[in-house]
C-alpha cells in the first residue's frame, strides 16, 4: 500500500505564522520567525514519516488457488490481530498461470502458493527465495519426510515450506478387500472400475504395477500392456469430484482410483461408504508449499504468514469449519481427534509409500499424454 503523506494539523498555524502583516513587523522578529519556521518545518516534515497514523500499513499479497485455506476469512482476522499485518489476494486458475504472474510481476507478491513439483523450476527461473526454517518456529513440528523433501530442495537450500499433503491412492466400496493395484484387472470387478482421466495419474499407476518411478518410467509400452488389459473392468471415466460421487452413490461402481482428501469429504458430506487405501505397491502423491518471491520487499512479514499456516490453532479450525486437506506439520495431525477422517487417511504411515509428483519435462508429459489417448482409444473400441 502506498505511504499516505497527511497533512500535519498545525500546518495552517505555521503558515500564518510566517505571513508578514502589513504593519510592525521587525528586523529581529523577522529572523526568529524566520528560524522558527526552519525548526518547525523540519519537525513538520519528519512528522510525516514519525507520525503512527501516517506510518506505512503492514500489508502483504498472496498469490495462491481462490478458496485454498489463505484466504479464509476467520484466518485472515486472526493474523491481522495477532500480527497487525493485513493479507491480501491473487489468485490463478493454473500452474502455469502462477509462474506466469511471478515472471510479469515484479514485487507484486510476497507469499506464493507452489505445488512443489514446480518449485525447482520456479528456483532455476529466479522466482522463489531460499526459506531459512530455524527462522519458523512452526517448523520444528514438519513431518521430516515432508519438510526436506527433495522437491523443495535446490544448491543445498530449502525453497519452500511444505504445507499441505494429499495422495492418488485405491478407493472402494466398504467390503471390500483389496491390497493391491491388481484389483483394477481382476476379472471380479467386471465393469465396476471407474478411472480418474488424467495421463498423468494413469501411468503413474500403471508405473507403480509394473515396478517403475512413476515420475521418470523407462518402459512406457509395459505400462501401456498394464492399462489396456483394465478395459473390462472399466465402467467409467471421472473428472470431477461431483462426477465421483453421484456415480458411486448410483453403484455405478465399486473401486477407483481416488483423491484423498476429496475421499474424506466422500464419506463425512455424502454419507458414501468409501474405504481408502494405500497399496502395498505405493501411491502418488502431492506436496504444495509457500514460497516468497525473490521480489517481494516484505521477506520479515512473508514469513510471519507461513508460520501461521503451519501453525496447528488454524489447522485445527480450518479443517473443523471447511474440511482441510492434510497439514504438513504433524503436531497440528496429531491434535485432530483420533477418529477424525483426515486424521485416519493421512496416515504419517504412508508417506515412505508415496511417490511424489516431480516436475516433468515437457517431452516427457507428452509422452505421457500420447500413451493415455492411445489407451482410451483402446477402451473405446
Amino acid at each position: 500500500m502506498p505511504r499516505r503523506h497527511e497533512r500535519p494539523a498545525n500546518d495552517k498555524k505555521i503558515e500564518s505564522r510566517m505571513s508578514p502583516s502589513t504593519k510592525g513587523i521587525g528586523k529581529m522578529t523577522y529572523r526568529i520567525t524566520r528560524r522558527h519556521f526552519t525548526a518547525l518545518g523540519a519537525a513538520a516534515v519528519a512528522g510525516l514519516w514519525a507520525r503512527p497514523g501516517s506510518a506505512q500499513a503492514k500489508e502483504i499479497t498472496v498469490l495462491n488457488w481462490k478458496g485454498y485455506g489463505t484466504d479464509e476469512a476467520f484466518a485472515l482476522k486472526a493474523f491481522a490481530e495477532q500480527t497487525g499485518i493485513t493479507v491480501k489476494h491473487d489468485y490463478f486458475n493454473s500452474e502455469p498461470e502462477m509462474l506466469t504472474k511471478l515472471r510479469t510481476n515484479p514485487g507484486a507478491y510476497d507469499v506464493v502458493l507452489i505445488n512443489s513439483a514446480r518449485t525447482q523450476q520456479a528456483q532455476a527461473e529466479g522466482l522463489i527465495d531460499p526459506v531459512d526454517l530455524a527462522t519458523i518456529a512452526n517448523a520444528k513440528d514438519l513431518a521430516p519426510a515432508l519438510k526436506d523433501h527433495a522437491n523443495l530442495k535446490a544448491d543445498g537450500k530449502t525453497y519452500g515450506l511444505a504445507w499441505l499433503w494429499g495422495m492418488n491412492s485405491l478407493a472402494v466400496r466398504q467390503g471390500i478387500s483389496a491390497d493391491s493395484w491388481t484389483i483394477f484387472s481382476d476379472p471380479k470387478y467386471a465393469g465396476k472400475l471407474a478411472l480418474f482421466d488424467d495421463a498423468v495419474t494413469s501411468v503413474g499407476i500403471g508405473a507403480l504395477l509394473t515396478g517403475q518411478d512413476a515420475n521418470d518410467p523407462k518402459d512406457l509400452a509395459k505400462i501401456t500392456e498394464v492399462l489396456k488389459a483394465m478395459k473390462p473392468n472399466v465402467k467409467l471415466m471421472w473428472s470431477s469430484e461431483d462426477e465421483w460421487n453421484k456415480a458411486f452413490a448410483a453403484k455405478s461402481f465399486d473401486i477407483s482410483v481416488y483423491w484423498s482428501g476429496a475421499a474424506v469429504r466422500s464419506i463425512r458430506q455424502h454419507k458414501l461408504p468409501v474405504e481408502f487405501i494405500v497399496p502395498k505397491e505405493g501411491a502418488i502423491g502431492w506436496l504444495d508449499s509457500l514460497a516468497v518471491p525473490t521480489s517481494s520487499t516484505k521477506k520479515e512479514d512473508a514469513l510471519k504468514f507461513l508460520n501461521y499456516m503451519i501453525d496447528p490453532t488454524f489447522y485445527l479450525t480450518w479443517a473443523k469449519e471447511a474440511g482441510a486437506p492434510a497439514s504438513a506439520n504433524e503436531g497440528a495431525m496429531n491434535k485432530l481427534p483420533a477418529d477424525d477422517l483426515n486424521r485416519q487417511i493421512h496416515k504419517a504411515d504412508y508417506l515412505p509409500k508415496l511417490t511424489f509428483m516431480a516436475a516433468l519435462p515437457d517431452d516427457r508429459r507428452q509422452s505421457f499424454n500420447d500413451l493415455w489417448e492411445e489407451v482410451k482409444a483402446f477402451y473405446a473400441k
